[in-house]
This record gives structure tokens, sequence and C-alpha cells, in this order.
């Protein structure tokens, strides 16, 4: 039951709903972060990336796929992963892993299809993110995540997205 004091605005039942729809979608990051801190303060272990795959794959909503590449020479390596198998390596620059890589910076793809250079591991994939991993200031991995829907991936995602990286990047 939604009891109105006051409108400073005109609001609507739709505006409403995206009101909450944010408070539950910070509040999932959130719960996230929480876990990954837990799993590295409480267990008094650091967090492996094959965990934090499978800890992302379940709370992150409408993807088809999570997993890192490791950087190994002048290519990206296929690390732990939850989804459909995928391709095994990457060279830098190529695909949006690649190209993520060598820039050192997220890359959001709304449309995938619309990527130059597009590495099609999984047919399936419509938007994709990639966040670099950096250890002692070195590019060591990226996280790359698929989703099956477009423009599934926000500015605002990709920050949260970021803060995980950062933490994780303190615990390797």
């Amino acid at each position: 039951e939604m009891i109105f004091v006051a409108k400073p605005f005109h609001a609507s039942p739709l505006s409403f709903f995206y009101l909450y729809s944010y408070r539950v979608y910070c509040a999932t990051f959130y719960a996230i972060l929480y876990r990954l801190y837990n799993f590295v303060s409480l267990f008094k272990r650091k967090p492996s990336i094959i965990d934090t795959s499978a800890l992302l794959n379940v709370f992150l909503k409408d993807i088809n796929w999570v997993g890192f590449y490791l950087l190994e020479n002048n290519d990206l390596v296929l690390g732990p992963f939850q989804g459909l198998p995928a391709c095994i390596r990457i060279p830098l620059g190529k695909g949006v892993c690649g190209t993520a890589a060598q820039s050192a910076k997220t890359i959001i793809v709304d449309d995938v299809d619309q990527f130059p250079g597009h590495i099609a591991c999984d047919a399936a994939s419509k938007s994709e993110i990639v966040i670099p991993i950096f250890k002692d200031g070195k590019l060591i991995a990226v996280l790359d995540i698929d989703s099956p829907q477009k423009s599934r991936f926000s500015k605002e995602e990709a920050q949260y997205l970021e803060q995980f990286v950062k933490v994780l990047e303190m615990n390797i």
C-alpha cells in the first residue's frame, strides 16, 4: 500500500515502479559486493575467479555467459566461466574483450552485431560488457558478461561492476 503525502512533481504509478526497480537494482549490487567482502574477510581466504564467476552468474539477471579471460603474452586465454563453451584465445585488440584489454577501459556494447570485429562465441548473445582487471597497475585479465537482450548493460551497472572488480583486484 502506497501513501502519497505530497506531490512535488506529477508522479505516475510508472515512475514509482521505476524508482522501486532502481532501489532493487542497487540493492542487488550491494548484496553482491557484500558477499564478496564476506567471502574475503570471514573465510580469511582470497576469492578465486572461479567462485567469482559463479557468484555473478547467480546474482545477475538476464545474462547467458560470465567469465574471465586471462592475459598471456598478447592473447586473452579463457579462464573460469559460467555458460556455454566459449572462444579459447582472443588476441589483444580483437573483439570486445581484446579491445577492452588493449584500451584498458570498460566497454559496453548494446548490440554485438554492430560491433566491428565482434567474435561470436555464443549466437544467443546480443549485448556485452567487458571490464579490465589490473594487479599492480598491469592488466592481468578481463571480466566478460554477455546477455541475450540488446542494451542489457547500463553505465550505472558498469560502475557497480567496476567497484566489484576493484574489490577483486585488492584480493587476488
